[in-house]
């Protein structure tokens, strides 16, 4: 649809006309320099037919110079967006113990933090529209990346984590309550914590259940996932399998705590123990916390005003080139008929 954004600058297509009836008339100069050749390079002093053609001229101009100041746009066709107002930080337990070997990726023995890295990575970017951030804890908890539309960097971000770059403990409490803060300094609708650990809180300055009430209170909704399998063969001396046994990996998982947690804040707990599973309960929060809430719809704007001007400035090109080749023309045209004159002159002088 094409339209003017500021209409009201066609009032001024008239102001020559009010300059011509109202303000007034020159005083000639009283000496002036005399140009022989003045005349032709001026506009003045034609035929009426070619005054009134210039005056027609000098009035396009002008017409075309308002009407590339009203703003000339055409708006596209209504494209449909979806958006999200939910603010979503994932929490990731990096502790010493996430070192432990019980996850199989492609049929081979796997840390759980790669395991984690490689799930939780596809997850974060699968999430357009959301604003992600990322906080990794152990002994400290600590915000790894802000709230951000940018999946990439949260993605890259979780995958250079390292295991002891927070501590060797597990402060899960410390992890909801800064993750909390974070939430609450920005407006939102929805905002969800996603907390993955595979211990239970030893570390930190805030109790887990204390950190879920004041989640509670901020409208943050927590998911959290226990992570680690629980049958693992430890191998027997130097690695063969005598003296091997069957251990529990994840005897030191306090689910009771985080299923408290998930219940206390409206979200659900999870228990992963292998990548497969892991990515079951990635997928099925993608379900519980759909990317798409509602769509914006909006026109795409173009500004045309470039073509008016510019075909004012080609006209005012051609306005101001026409009489200078004419005049041109008019003095080549002489120089060749006086060249014939003094030729005719010179051959009839020889004859006589």
């Amino acid at each position: 649809m094409f339209e003017f954004g500021l209409p009201w600058v066609f009032v001024l297509l008239p102001l020559p006309i009010l300059a011509r009836l109202l303000l007034p008339k020159s005083e000639p100069l009283s000496s002036a320099l005399k140009v022989p050749y003045y005349r032709k390079l001026s506009h003045k002093g034609g035929s009426a037919a070619g005054n009134r053609l210039n005056l027609a001229l000098l009035w396009l101009l002008w017409a075309l110079l308002v009407a590339a100041a009203a703003r000339p746009q055409w708006y596209g066709e209504p494209i449909s967006q979806t958006s999200s107002a939910r603010d979503l930080l994932i929490a990731v337990d990096i502790s010493g113990s996430m070192e432990t070997p019980d996850m199989l990726l492609n049929s081979n023995p796997a840390m759980r933090i790669t395991a984690v890295k490689k799930v939780v990575g596809e997850f974060v970017l699968r999430r357009k529209g959301d604003r992600l951030g990322l906080v990794l804890f152990g002994t400290r908890a600590y915000l790894q990346a802000p709230l951000t539309f940018d999946r990439e960097t949260v993605a890259t971000l979780l995958t250079e984590a390292q295991i002891g770059f927070a501590g060797q403990g597990t402060a899960i409490g410390d992890a909801i309550g800064l993750s909390v803060k974070r939430l609450t300094e920005r407006p939102a609708d929805q905002r969800v914590v996603i907390l993955l650990t595979d211990g239970a809180n030893t570390a930190g300055e805030v109790a887990p259940l204390k950190a879920a009430e004041l989640a509670k209170q901020a409208g943050v909704k927590v998911y959290t996932i226990g992570v680690g399998a629980e049958e693992m063969v430890q191998p027997g001396l130097l690695g063969s399998r005598f003296g091997a046994r069957r251990i529990n990996p994840s005897r030191d998982l306090d689910s009771e705590t985080l299923q408290a947690i998930a219940d206390k804040t409206g979200g659900l707990y999870f228990r992963a123990h292998n990548p497969q599973e892991l990515e079951g309960i990635y997928a099925e929060l993608d379900r519980l916390e759909p990317v798409e809430q509602e769509a914006e719809t909006y026109r795409p704007l173009k500004s045309l005003y470039i073509w008016p001007l510019a075909v004012t400035l080609l006209l005012a090109f051609l306005w101001a080139a026409i009489p200078l080749v004419a005049a041109w023309e008019s003095g080549r045209r002489q120089r060749k008929a006086q060249t014939r004159v003094s030729s005719a002159a010179t051959n009839g002088g020889r004859t006589a």
